[in-house]
Order: structure tokens, then sequence, then C-alpha cells
């Protein structure tokens, strides 16, 4: 069961990627990690936070077409 609800988290850390400012990204991401503390194993928590990091270290396109690092 705590596969499903970590690849559920993985989705919707995707999707938060792709559809919010920066600083929203990083809250929703500090929150969904949180919640998942609460119900994932050591491991699977684990993955997760290198999921996450990775996620926000990913470059960001702006409008624009310029890069913008995320740190």
């Amino acid at each position: 069961m705590s596969e499903v609800v970590l690849s559920a988290c993985k989705d919707l850390i995707d999707d938060a990627k792709i559809g919010c400012a920066d600083m929203v990204f990083k809250d929703v991401c500090l929150d969904i990690l949180s919640k998942a503390r609460l119900v994932l194993d050591n491991e699977e928590f684990e993955d997760l936070t290198v999921f996450v990091a990775e996620k926000m270290k990913e470059e960001r396109f702006s409008g624009s077409g310029r890069r913008i690092r995320v740190r």
C-alpha cells in the first residue's frame, strides 16, 4: 500500500513542478514530505526525498524561453 502512496506523492510533485511558481512548488514539496513521513517507511521516504531534491535542482523555463536554474 505504501508503494501506491509513494507513487502518488511523486505524481503530485511532478504536477506541482509543471504548474506552480518556484516558491509555491517548494512549499508544496515540503507539505507533501511532511505528510508522507507519517505513512512511508524509511526507505520509501528516503527515495521520495531524493526525488524531490532532484526536481528542485532541475532547470525551469520561463515564458520567454530563458533557462532559470533552481537552487
